[in-house]
């Protein structure tokens, strides 16, 4: 942990800030506070958490680099796989944490060049900061369509036509189980002393969570499908891991204002089956910093990312049960192959530096030691037909369900 850059003295600040405050919601709570409030001030509290800050957050100087960073391809595959679908829906995009408003930008200027630009690009974000860039950023690469995108403070009432989330589900909270000796425990933390404002402290979970722990596991497979007979043993003393509540919310939620429209959604994760193996015993959680990760939250809170991936079969069963469709399901590479990547490719200057560049972009979107396998995309809809040609070939939707066969 010792490798980590130091932040400077204005950084260091904040993030004071940021742990005086939990420390005094612990105290509040009873001096024990869940791992998903810690996770949602330090990345959401207003004027220090990581997204709300100011600091500068992606691309080479921040802590991490987001596809629509490395090339406008990506917007330009989304685009012609989404293409489909908009000429049945509303013309209208609503897009959440649009990180610093390239995706909007690819978006908007590859569907204006397939004659199919929408009426309206509406874009979710809590961060101010991040919206400023949003603004530059589309009023420097697609001025003449900038006028049309709209900055919303809530959630609408009624969604219809295509909502993107590119790298938004790793970013929400989530709380932390662990397995001793049969039971299942709660991960937390409680106030520290010295040098240390903040550390860990597991308990036996209450009987809400320990029944949503089990749903999760049951999901799986490994120790049986039945929730109430699960066979704990399965998975190693100690066995560690996390349960998405506020993403399957959030799918819950969008799930009941979607009128006729469609989901897409890309991230990083696994289907239940593999999410919860019992050899990865250590759970998903990661901390971005400055383009090193490491596993502790309690460095530099507030300066720094916290991801874990995404469980899809948990998503896919609670957009079924909300009345959604599951349209595909697949990795970023078959996707964005489908969706005309290398054509794409094919299609830029051959000036010899910027080519290469984007060759080299292609390559990390695509390979399997990169991005290409371990981010997935998955679709949801209401009212629309099929999955899109991102989904032609390798549609994966048996692996979300594979314990259920």
């Amino acid at each position: 942990m010792d490798e980590l850059p130091v932040p400077d003295a204005d950084a260091l600040q904040v993030s004071d800030a940021l742990q005086a405050r939990v420390r005094s919601r612990v105290q509040t709570a009873g001096g024990w506070l869940g791992f998903d409030q810690f996770m949602q001030a330090a990345l959401y509290e207003p004027g220090l958490g990581y997204y709300v800050a100011g600091a500068r957050r992606f691309g080479a100087a921040g802590d991490f680099v987001t596809a629509p960073e490395l090339t406008p391809l990506f917007g330009h595959c989304l685009a012609n796989a989404s293409l489909e679908w908009l000429e049945v829906l509303a013309p209208t995009i609503t897009e959440f944490g649009a990180g610093t408003g390239q995706l909007a930008a690819q978006m908007l200027n590859a569907l204006d060049r397939l004659g199919r630009a929408p009426d309206a690009y509406r874009i979710i974000e809590v961060s101010p900061a991040l919206r400023e860039q949003q603004r530059h950023t589309l009023e420097m690469l697609c001025p003449d369509l900038a006028g049309r995108v709209q900055w919303l403070d809530r959630l609408p009432e009624r969604l219809d036509g295509l909502i993107l989330a590119n790298e938004v589900l790793d970013a929400m909270p989530v709380r932390l189980f662990a397995l001793h000796e049969g039971t299942i425990h709660e991960r937390g933390l409680m106030r520290g002393q010295g040098d240390q404002p903040l550390v860990w402290q597991t308990r036996i979970a209450d009987s809400g969570f320990t029944a949503r722990v089990r749903r999760a596991l049951a999901g799986a497979g490994w120790g049986g499908a039945d929730p109430l007979a699960l066979d704990l043993s399965v998975w190693p003393e100690g066995y560690a891991s996390e349960v998405h509540e506020a993403a399957i919310g959030w799918v819950d939620t969008l799930a009941e204002r979607l009128g006729a429209g469609v989901m897409l959604l890309v991230d990083y994760g696994f289907p239940a089956r593999e999410f919860y193996h019992p050899q990865r015993a250590g759970g998903t959680l990661a901390c971005h910093y400055r383009h090193r990760v490491h596993h502790d939250p309690l460095r530099y809170p507030g300066l720094q990312d916290i991801t874990v991936h995404v469980d899809f079969t948990a998503l896919a069963r609670r957009a079924e049960r909300a009345g959604l469709e599951v349209l595909g399901y697949t990795s970023q590479a078959n996707f964005l192959l489908n969706a005309g990547l290398l054509d794409g490719l094919a299609g830029m200057p051959r000036d010899g530096t910027e080519y290469l560049r984007q060759s080299q972009a292609v390559q990390r979107l695509v390979s399997e030691a990169e991005m290409g396998e371990l981010f997935k995309v998955i679709a949801f809809g209401r009212g629309a037909r099929g999955g899109g040609p991102g989904f032609h070939h390798g549609d994966r939707q048996g692996a979300l369900f594979e314990s259920e066969a």
